[in-house]
């Protein structure tokens, strides 16, 4: 095989084992989503640390890696994907201070290690639903993230998020136990956030999102499946008729309503989609 490929993808082979790496001299891409692999390897036996030092993009996703370690050898990287593994932790990431894009959901994470997260100024996305996280932390240093997903976990709370105020686009929460209280914290959603469009806290425990009338640019609003009974629960989503344009809010108590729909597109004005239906 050519040792100047740039890019080498092997999906769904059975591969259990990665070995024959050494001799790509210049791969940028490399991909070896939903296999058996048990193990990184290989990535820095080659000669000046090849294949890991001229890679950018590595996935490893769908395998069974329970160590990520071994990719301190890719200091170049910008995206890595290791979803659906069998991580505990997130010892390895603090060497990859390029990096711009993680995956790391569906794994056995507890924990956003701060020392691991620190050094990685540049990232932009951090996928991390269907752990086992219990608290938003370790992102003081985060200033460029745009996208945060923590979907699927056990956070009671939204916290932490001072560093992102000015940058964080779509923030996803659905999934976990946040109840009402855990919405209004200082460091968390009772911050101003300039840019945030897409909010996710569908199946939680929510009685009432008038808290979040202050989020002004907001386009899409997910609340499905939490525990909000009236109108009176989200009278101040009026204050957001300039920009929202989608709210989810079925399987709520409210949904119950009759007059459900022309209630939501009265008090916000702006609406164009309820639901999963179109107005």
């Amino acid at each position: 095989m050519n040792p100047n490929l740039s890019q080498l993808v092997l999906r769904s082979q059975l591969i259990r084992v990665m070995e024959g790496l050494e001799h790509f001299v210049q791969l940028d891409l490399l991909e070896l989503y939903d296999n058996q692999v048990e193990e990184l390897a290989c990535l820095g036996d080659g000669e000046d640390g090849a294949p890991g030092k001229t890679l950018r993009v590595l996935d490893m996703s769908y395998n069974v890696i329970r160590d990520m370690q071994p990719v301190m050898f890719c200091p170049n990287l910008q995206e890595l994907y290791l979803a659906n593994n069998k991580l505990r932790n997130m010892a390895g990431l603090g060497s990859l201070t390029k990096l711009r894009k993680i995956d790391l959901g569906a794994n056995r994470i507890r924990e956003m290690d701060a020392a691991e997260l620190a050094p990685l100024v540049h990232l932009e996305e951090l996928w991390l639903g269907k752990n086992k996280i219990e608290r938003i932390e370790g992102l003081s240093t985060l200033k460029k993230l745009r996208r945060l997903d923590i979907q699927s976990n056990r956070l009671t709370q939204v916290e932490n998020l001072t560093s992102q105020t000015e940058t964080l686009e779509e923030l996803y929460l659905a999934h976990n136990g946040i109840a009402t209280e855990g919405t209004i914290l200082p460091s968390g959603l009772g911050q101003t956030f300039e840019l945030l469009n897409v909010l996710d806290l569908s199946r939680n425990r929510l009685t009432q999102v008038n808290q979040l009338g202050h989020l002004k640019s907001l386009e899409e609003l997910w609340l499905s499946g939490n525990k909000i009974a009236t109108f009176d629960d989200v009278q101040n989503l009026s204050s957001l008729g300039e920009s929202l344009q989608t709210v989810y809010l079925e399987y709520n108590p409210l949904q119950e309503d009759p007059l459900y729909r022309k209630k939501l597109a009265e008090l916000i004005p702006s609406l164009s989609q309820i639901d999963a239906t179109l107005i």
